[in-house]
């Protein structure tokens, strides 16, 4: 690139971050001023007269705060007594339910800090050995295990409730020597080979995979692709550089931390000043960092202005949020340069515990994706574009058999995704539901659709339906703004840490790990500032002595007034607009950051080329002409190739109603004629099956006319023909295909059906065949 354009180019980069930081700031400031404004009038609460501020009142409302800042501290107390006593246990799984343990993977012959739970069912509920199994996987983000069944309406709760037997991989808190995230990959396929060998007579179990347990859970999935069945993904970053630099939504501060920080390089002083090993209180403080409003006032305020309702849930929480996990400096390190700086699983750049390479695309059972809109540790973004880079094109995955049913939440946050009893009633109760029937969809890219709805006794449905859609225009509908271009950038972000990277462990490393020992790093840890703040207020410290003695005191004379109100509502104004200040500071911080970060790092790019092995399926993409991809190409190549499994397959495609919402009744009842008709379908794997329905299905999209002509061809057996015809005379008068009503482009291309095939008046109906293996032809 000439100097000329270069300059230019730098221009054009600063202006357009000059505009969107004047939009970001513009924003953030109409937000404070609408708070404050509300804070300050109280348009929302009630209205507040001056005689209502009278001397005795006023005396009444200083003492019921001098009481309650009694209890909120004694809370404080209780909370860092509870964290003291477990960390003398080594803490244990935060779960709701009691569980024995199954494998522990201490024991294996690659021992990692892993185990395997079967969680117990309560009391009044059956599980039915026979269904489904689910194995949960709780993410390895800093805190303990158990968000997955933290409460009673939690992923666990939800699968125990509808009969499944739930397995639980939990972790302890310190890893064993030399451990791996390999070694973690080989234990989970061993803790899922034994979920599958504890119910031999069940489907295969689902995988669900909460945060970084998401892609641990993809990683299993591809790994063992025949030991797993679906695998349900919730808020997990998968495509790490994605994420929302669009006008008019917030920026994802944790996507620019990386580049700030100069790349992968701190974490490994982390655990080099750790005697090897990573404090998770790291990154618990970065998940603290994005909300400043919420780390430092409302969750306090919260138990301060409900202090006799409150302690109980707020100990709850942090008895979780509390509990600070260890990792290998390996661990840390394979996780920054392979994921969250190098963004490498999707590319196929990560290699297994066989030493072949993760490939995603070897996953051959459903896939369902969700994610918040209201996230900002994984934006939908990072949930769902890596199906973009890894597919590249809505051909192939059709022509690969692949299901990815994507669901959205609209506003809840990282935590709620998982932890949101509302959400576990709601979301995870759905998809647990339609897992069975998700199996029995033709392979595409589906948009799962949840709206509430009124029963006949007035009680909240949920009316479930699923839409297919093109992959290019979901990665439209994710990435308004930039298609994507801002990610760019983040090739520059990997080269600087690899950089960095280099230069710390030659001429730093050698010094941190001598001056660090077993001492140091205990120490480092117990003055971490999240781990002080909670032995500091407990019974260790002296100066609290008193504390316990006069809240027991003060609990058992309390006593509210009733006339307090309006300073009440005085004080919560307060607090709204002290909550509404700091989040201005963190809108001005995070697009001051993000400015930054795109000043530094656009104009780096341009410097150099910092290539990609694959931009972002660019490669693979979109063509001019979807008929010149190879998968297309060596599906219509076989268009008269083929036999019974092939028609039934390509038959269903011309039938089914195009462009429309699939209502979950609609599927289900295919569903339940596929099972009374057994004996006229394809007897087949799952996989398989769906993978000769994407490649029949791309040939009728590309050559419906032809596909027509050549079903002929697939059924050159007359008892095959005579068994397909019989098929459709039974669909035609079964009751429940009745009631639906057809299009006219399916009356159509019933007529053509039958037409093409003869349609003999009377059909025998043979015993169903062996499927004939096809030879496929080579692509043109």
């Amino acid at each position: 690139m000439d100097p000329v354009t270069q300059l230019t180019r730098n221009n054009e980069i600063a202006l357009k971050i000059f505009e969107l930081l004047r939009k970001r700031l513009s924003e953030g400031q109409e937000r404070f001023g609408a708070r404050a404004r509300e804070a300050i009038s109280g348009d929302s609460g009630p209205v507040l007269h001056p005689e209502q501020f009278d001397a005795s009142t006023a005396w009444r409302y200083a003492v019921d705060v001098a009481q309650r800042s009694v209890l909120f501290w004694d809370t404080l107390r209780q909370r860092g007594n509870e964290f003291i006593e477990r960390s003398g246990q080594g803490f244990k799984p935060a779960l709701h339910f009691d569980y024995d343990v199954v494998l522990d993977a201490r024991q294996f012959e690659r021992p990692v800090n892993y185990v395997l739970l079967a969680i117990k069912a309560p009391e009044g509920v059956e599980i039915d050995v026979k269904k489904r199994p689910y194995l949960i996987i709780d993410p390895r983000a800093g805190h303990g295990p158990g968000i997955g069944g933290f409460k009673d309406d939690s992923q666990v709760g939800v699968a125990l409730r509808g009969g499944h037997p739930v397995y639980f991989v939990a972790f302890f808190r310190e890893p064993e020597p030399g451990q791996t995230l390999l070694d973690v990959c080989a234990a989970e396929q061993q803790f899922v080979r034994k979920v599958r060998e504890l119910h031999p007579d069940s489907p295969k179990p689902a995988v669900v995979g909460n945060c970084q347990g998401g892609w641990a859970a993809m990683m299993l999935a591809s790994s063992s692709p025949e030991d797993t069945g679906p695998v349900v993904v919730n808020g997990a970053p998968m495509s790490y550089w994605s994420g929302a630099w669009n006008e008019g939504e917030a920026p994802n501060p944790m996507r620019y931390a990386g580049g700030m920080l100069g790349g992968t390089w701190l974490s490994s002083l982390a655990a080099d000043l750790g005697n090897g090993k990573f404090d998770g209180a790291n990154l618990v403080s970065n998940f603290e960092y994005l909300n400043p409003a919420n780390t430092w006032w409302d969750k306090y305020y919260h138990v301060f202005a409900n202090i006799e309702t409150e302690p109980a849930r707020f100990i709850e929480f942090e008895r979780w949020w509390g509990s600070y996990y260890l990792m290998n400096r390996e661990e840390i390190e394979w996780i920054t340069h392979n994921l969250f700086v190098g963004n490498r699983l999707w590319s196929g750049q990560v290699r297994g515990p066989s030493g072949k390479s993760f490939d995603l695309r070897d996953i051959r059972v459903p896939i369902i994706l969700f994610a918040s809109m209201g996230d900002n540790i994984t934006p939908v973004q990072q949930a769902f574009n890596w199906v973009a880079d890894l597919y590249g094109s809505t051909e192939e995955i059709k022509a690969r058999g692949q299901v990815i049913v994507a669901l959205t939440h609209g506003d809840v946050g990282h935590l709620g995704v998982f932890v949101s009893g509302k959400v576990a009633k709601k979301e995870y109760t759905q998809i647990f539901n339609v897992l069975e029937t998700i199996e029995t969809l033709a392979p595409g890219l589906y948009g799962m659709s949840i709206k509430d709805v009124k029963g006949p006794d007035g009680k909240i449905e949920y009316d479930v339906s699923l839409k297919e859609y093109r992959l290019e225009e979901a990665v439209e509908h994710f990435n308004p703004s930039f298609q994507r271009q801002d990610e760019k950038p983040f090739e520059a972000v990997a080269a600087v840490s690899e950089f960095n990277q280099r230069a710390y462990e030659l001429f730093a490393q050698p010094f941190v790990q001598w001056a660090s020992n077993e001492a140091t790093a205990r120490l480092l840890r117990d003055f971490h500032p999240l781990r002080f703040e909670r032995w500091a207020f407990s019974d260790l410290n002296p100066w609290l002595a008193a504390l316990a003695p006069v809240a027991d005191a003060v609990r058992a004379s309390r006593a509210q007034a009733d006339d307090i109100e309006p300073w009440r509502e005085v004080e919560r104004r307060g607090s709204e607009l002290l909550s509404a200040s700091l989040d201005h500071y963190r809108a001005v911080r995070d697009a001051g950051v993000e400015a930054l970060f795109f000043s530094v790092y656009a104009n780096l790019l341009g410097l150099h080329h910092f290539g990609h092995p694959q931009e972002h399926g660019e490669a693979a993409a979109t063509s001019a002409d979807p008929r010149s991809l190879p998968f297309v190409r060596e599906a219509l190549a076989t268009i008269s190739q083929g036999g019974y499994d092939e028609a039934v397959a390509r038959t269903a495609f011309l039938l089914a109603p195009k462009g429309q919402p699939l209502p979950l009744s609609r599927i289900e009842t295919v569903r339940e004629l596929a099972e009374e008709y057994a004996d006229y379908l394809p007897a087949l794997p799952p996989a398989e099956w769906r993978r000769i329905r994407g490649e029949q299905e791309l040939i009728a999209t590309f050559e419906p006319q032809r596909a027509m002509e050549t079903l002929p061809d697939l059924l050159a057996i007359p008892e095959d023909r005579n068994r397909l015809l019989t098929l459709l005379d039974k669909l035609l008068a079964d009751r429940r295909v009745l009631a639906i009503e057809p299009t006219e482009q399916q009356q159509q291309a019933m007529q053509a059906i039958r037409a093409v095939l003869g349609a003999p008046a009377a059909v025998a109906t043979p015993a169903r065949k062996p499927r004939t293996p096809r030879v496929k032809a080579s692509a043109a």
